[in-house]
């Protein structure tokens, strides 16, 4: 799978190889996670409402415990349902944010 960002779109748009074709794949935010939460539970998730591409939960570089938020990356046709669908849903107690990623910010 090509990590590469294809030329002359937005972030968080980018053009992954799925099936032999390059799709558009768009990095969704998962907020309020609880400490437990794993990359698989989000794909459990967020897969009965279209194709995960990947995902993963940030977590803190000194400890390795999760910071309570996460990325999913998600094909663009099923984004705005993914959204829909996940944001306020409640995982282990706690209402998912889920809301479209932002760039990350630079700082100096």
């Amino acid at each position: 799978m090509s990590k590469d960002r294809v030329k002359g779109l937005p972030v968080p748009y980018q053009g992954k190889i799925l099936r032999g074709e390059i799709n558009l794949v768009r990095t969704l935010y998962v907020g309020n996670l609880p400490w437990s939460a794993k990359p698989e539970q989000l794909n459990e998730i967020f897969s009965p409402y279209g194709e995960v591409v990947s995902s993963r939960i940030i977590t803190d570089r000194e400890t390795g415990r999760s910071r309570g938020f996460g990325f999913v990356e998600v094909t663009d046709e099923d984004a705005e349902r993914m959204i829909e669908a996940v944001n306020g849903f409640e995982y282990e107690g706690r209402p998912l944010t889920v809301n479209e990623a932002k760039p990350r910010q630079v700082t100096q």
